[in-house]
């Protein structure tokens, strides 16, 4: 599963109260992360395996104008593959960051291509739905807090966001009032 919890060691805070944060450590950190498919190494492999495939019924025209107009739409489907599958790695660079303290609970999701957006709440007024039937994905995960909801791991599969549910739920069951 994409996602990686940190942990911090159980001790005691150093100050007591409603405020003491003051830029402790975290309770937790959870680092949301796309799956990815096939790594750089797959990649040179299939563009690899494209060239070559492209480039067996060529072979016969070599020396013949047809070769020669045939040659920049071959390049072309080369390079296109080339171009879309490097963007389909930009767009995996998605990450959302969550942290949670025993006073304040913070979502950070890190865009590849758009600014970092940001929301934090107090995490004794936050609300964990997962919305199995009802949403725009099964297993619709979010997480409530003021008047604000926001989406948790939507790059996840269902049983990925079922299994962050449970996690998340236990965290929070956890943490001190």
């Amino acid at each position: 599963m994409p996602v990686e919890w940190t942990n911090a060691k159980e001790e005691a805070p150093a100050t007591l109260g409603a405020f003491s944060h003051a830029g402790g450590r975290p309770f937790a950190t959870a680092r949301i992360w796309p799956h990815r498919s096939m790594p750089l190494p797959g990649f040179a492999g299939l563009m690899g395996f494209t060239f070559v495939m492209i480039l067996i019924p060529t072979i016969p025209l070599l020396g013949t104008p047809v070769f020669w107009g045939l040659l920049p739409f071959v390049m072309g489907a080369v390079a296109l593959l080339y171009v879309l599958v490097m963007r389909n790695y930009r767009d995996g660079e998605l990450v959302e960051e969550l942290t949670v303290w025993s006073d304040r609970i913070a979502l950070v999701r890190r865009n590849p291509r758009a600014p970092d957006q940001t929301w934090e709440a107090n995490p004794f007024w936050i609300r964990l739905h997962l919305h199995s039937d009802r949403g725009p994905v099964k297993n619709y995960l979010t997480l409530k807090g003021g008047d604000r909801e926001v989406e948790l791991g939507a790059f996840l599969s269902p049983e990925e966001r079922e299994a962050l549910h449970d996690d998340l739920d236990r965290l929070l069951k956890r943490l001190p009032a």
